[in-house]
């Protein structure tokens, strides 16, 4: 974005500029926001780093002969995702668009600040149509913002926030700052009490103010609000052919697309039925030649889930890359992509037995049914994994798991209800049943697979929507509201997602090499 207008005395040098801010601005920010906010806290430098790294056009500032004269912040938000009574801090956060959303309906302003020494320019007015150009080129439903009443507090003692603004509508009483924006086209929807503490003047209230944009066109796809979810708890069995493995794992496939299932989960090193087929000196020997068969595994999979209209996360496969075996998680998308997952925590056995290499990278997955994580087995018992992945926009974690005894077994599902829990996400958890005689290192298995919920009286009692018979070959499906997901994040009984003190802690992904 960059507006210009070109002195009219002959000089062709633009005087005024409408741009976007970038990181480089922040010292001439902070100083626009202490001018006309002395009261009010300003960004801080990773704030204000974080606001245009993640969203750039909607930070907006203006120039006049070169300096910085007015500044607006603003983010994008969906309706459907906050109460209409809300907080600045509801939607503010910590400051640094975390929960922006580039497919939300609504942008939210954040603040706006117009030098002292240039108002009566109508600076805010070139701000506001800013704002609105962005909207268009978004296809964005609506501005929201919440107001200042700067002049209330010389009436606080006599009037409560919503008899002031009916005075003030009714031209009884004047307040530039709602006057400003009314004749900027904006329409009262509300009054929120209590909206920033630290706004003094306005007694920490605002007026709810929103515009409409005349061009809106609904998308031809909104986000789902159901997700259908299938966890296959499989019987590892002996086997004497890749053909037969195919054929019990395309039974799940074909069950679960007749049941018209978005997702089909597989539990943690499917493969390893295959063991007993590729015998070696040693497990580590054998786990390596489980590699033998990954073209026939990728083969097998992609194609089903082209020809059963299915996302299947196919458990995971020791891959051997170089000299290096991981264990990877494949996610095969219904319109054929593919996206794989390394286990990025191994356990002491997988070390021991197969002489496993942990993965370097913890990433969601954009699906046609919204963002999901995986995390595989030991991988979910670290906070900072889910954590990681709901930061990246995941609502579902998916959980293949595979684990000998139960108490294996108690840390995983414990650790995957914790993580619905502090994330406010869902968990769909998959392991392995049955025993392999002949299979050193994963010859029994133990696993009660379920599809977890955050708790809350809002979701399933105990916060288990469903959960299969210990031990026993089944298949769990079940329809996961997201939407519920998106509703309940600010108006639940706790808000641990919410509620998170970034300004004591934080969870960052690390590169390798710093």
């Amino acid at each position: 974005m960059k507006v210009s207008e070109a002195n009219t005395a002959g000089d062709d040098r633009s005087r005024v500029v409408v741009r976007e801010l970038t990181a480089e601005d922040y010292p001439a920010v902070l100083s626009l926001h202490a001018r006309c906010y002395p009261t009010m806290e300003s960004w801080k430098p990773a704030q204000f780093e974080a606001q245009v790294a993640r969203f750039p056009r909607g930070q907006i500032g203006i120039e006049i002969d070169g300096d910085l004269v007015a500044v607006s912040a603003s983010v994008v938000i969906d309706e459907a995702d906050y109460p209409a009574k809300h907080t600045y801090k509801d939607v503010c956060r910590d400051g640094t668009l975390a929960n922006h959303d580039p497919e939300g309906d609504t942008l939210y302003g954040l603040d706006i600040a117009v030098s002292p020494d240039h108002r009566g320019m109508r600076l805010a007015r070139r701000l506001y149509e800013a704002r609105k150009e962005v909207v268009r080129q978004m296809n964005l439903r609506r501005i929201v913002f919440g107001g200042r009443m700067p002049n209330y507090h010389k009436h606080a003692a006599t009037l409560s926030p919503a008899e002031y603004l009916a005075k003030v509508m009714n031209k009884e009483l004047r307040d530039p700052v709602i006057v400003a924006q009314l004749s900027n086209g904006f329409v009262v929807e509300a009054v929120l009490e209590q909206y920033l503490p630290g706004d003094v003047e306005s007694g920490g209230n605002a007026v709810l103010m929103e515009w409409h944009n005349p061009d809106y066109r609904p998308a031809s796809h909104t986000r789902p609000s159901k997700v259908r979810v299938a966890s296959v708890q499989y019987q590892m069995r002996p086997i004497a052919s890749f053909e037969a493995f195919a054929t019990q794992v395309e039974f799940f496939v074909d069950t679960a697309a007749e049941y018209r299932a978005d997702f089909v989960l597989f539990p943690e090193l499917l493969t390893n039925q295959l063991l007993a087929l590729v015998p070696a000196a040693r497990p580590a020997l054998s786990a390596r030649r489980l590699h033998e068969f990954t073209a026939r595994y990728e083969e097998l999979f992609g194609e089903m889930a082209i020809r059963y209209n299915i996302n299947i996360i196919a458990g995971t496969h020791l891959v051997v890359e170089g000299d290096t075996l991981y264990n990877i998680a494949y996610l095969f998308h219904r319109d054929g992509r593919v996206d794989r997952r390394y286990k990025t925590h191994i356990t002491p056995s997988e070390e021991r037995w197969w002489g496993v290499s942990p993965g370097h990278e913890i990433r969601a997955i954009d699906t046609d049914r919204g963002v999901v994580g995986i995390a595989i087995c030991y991988d979910i018992e670290f906070p900072e994994v889910g954590r990681l992945l709901r930061e990246q926009g995941a609502q579902i974690l998916f959980v293949p798991y595979n684990t000998d005894l139960r108490s294996g077994h108690i840390r995983v599902r414990a650790c995957a209800q914790a993580r619905c829990i502090e994330n406010h996400v869902y968990a769909v958890t998959s392991g392995a049943c049955g025993n392999l005689p002949m299979v050193e290192g994963a010859d029994i298995h133990y696993a009660q697979s379920a599809i977890l919920t955050p708790s809350d009286v809002q979701f399933a009692r105990d916060a288990i929507a469903d959960e299969a018979t210990a031990n026993v070959e089944t298949m769990l499906v079940h329809d996961l509201d997201v939407g519920l997901l998106r509703r309940t994040e600010r108006t639940g009984t706790v808000r641990p997602w919410v509620d998170r003190r970034t300004d004591l802690y934080r969870v960052e992904s690390v590169k390798r090499g710093e």
